[in-house]
């Protein structure tokens, strides 16, 4: 029976974490039905159906930017991948939801009304950055600044956190999205050559880097043809990739500094001292730990699972109650939260 759950619910995906483990992790698309809006699939059977739906279906994405888009949508698939993971055998659990970084408590309390309508009962909504600190097992005692960056899909949330709460933050808009959107694009402005977002993916995980490779590599992808409306292959090289890339990650190293230029500079000696932390699905890309060092002049730290480092910080804080307590954080009911 799970009692403590840990939920990182992003732009791209949700992973649940029970039990010391990741229980569940799938994508946030359903495809529904395009004239009742009824949900058909939820998770990676909805998002193989990108860009190949007949007319009276349609892939949404309930979550987008790191924030709620379609409030019942979100619910009815939350539900879904609860049921998925743990079957009826739910009975009143901890939760701790995670979010990005500067959004408005309305936006926190919209989060904590779906986790609570998906069977949550004792919710708690942390930002992600903050999640991960809790994960890293920082000393929240001292007064040290620590810089941490967690590139998702939708947002890149970067946050300063000094004992235990967050100094400085912001969440940008450019994420691991803008680079597919930037390869698609670079493909059929160079090539005439349409591919999906499936297939821009692909290509970034394959082949993409934030610096030039010493040896080129290269992929063949399938896309349709702009003019003659055919498929069409073609090939394209990781130097194609990086320069199309350039300008997003360019972006969000550009971010990284204007939070450090609003931080007090005492705990920017910290950060200079001690390096940063990088996190996120997108921080797997090849070399950007290297390109976003080279950018600040400090040591970047890349975690050991990225990709989960959100949700496992957000299982430790459901160990330790105690490490919310410097950031007004606490289990609470939603029936709580509700403003009069």
């Amino acid at each position: 029976m799970a009692t403590d759950i840990g939920i990182d619910l992003g732009s791209s995906k949700t992973v649940l974490f029970s039990s010391s483990k990741v229980v569940l992790e799938q994508p946030n698309v359903v495809t529904v039905d395009s004239e009742t809006w009824e949900p058909v699939y939820f998770g990676e059977k909805a998002k193989q159906t990108l860009g190949r739906t007949p007319e009276s279906l349609v892939c949404v994405s309930p979550i987008e930017h790191g924030a709620i888009a379609d409030y019942d949508l979100t619910e009815m698939m939350l539900k879904n991948y609860m049921k998925q993971a743990f079957g009826n055998r739910i009975m009143r659990p901890r939760i701790i939801a995670t979010l990005p970084a500067g959004l408005t408590e309305l936006q926190h309390h919209s989060l904590s009304n779906v986790v609570e309508a998906a069977g949550g009962r004792n919710v708690t909504v942390i930002e992600a950055p903050l999640a991960i600190a809790f994960g890293l097992g920082l000393d929240f005692s001292k007064p040290r600044g620590t810089l941490i960056v967690d590139i998702g899909a939708g947002t890149t949330d970067i946050a300063v956190i000094s004992l235990g709460g967050i100094a400085a933050c912001e969440s940008f808009k450019t994420a691991s999205s803008d680079l597919d959107a930037q390869i698609m694009r670079h493909i059929r402005r160079e090539y005439n050559v349409e591919i999906g977002p499936l297939t821009a993916e692909m290509i970034k995980i394959k082949i993409g880097s934030a610096i030039k490779r010493e040896v080129e590599i290269a992929v063949i992808a399938k896309g349709r043809n702009v003019f003659s409306g055919l498929p069409e292959s073609f090939e394209i090289s990781s130097g194609e990739v990086y320069e199309a890339i350039k300008e997003p990650i360019d972006t969000i190293c550009g971010a990284i500094r204007q939070v450090l230029n609003k931080t007090d500079p005492d705990l920017v000696s910290d950060i200079t001292e001690d390096g940063m932390y990088l996190a996120g699905g997108g921080a797997l890309l090849y070399g950007l730990t290297e390109r976003i060092s080279r950018y600040l002049g400090i040591q970047v730290r890349l975690l050991e699972d990225p990709t989960h480092s959100v949700v496992k910080g957000a299982a430790v804080a459901l160990k330790n109650p105690q490490l919310l307590k410097n950031v007004d954080y606490q289990l609470r009911s939603i029936k709580e939260l509700t403003v009069e």
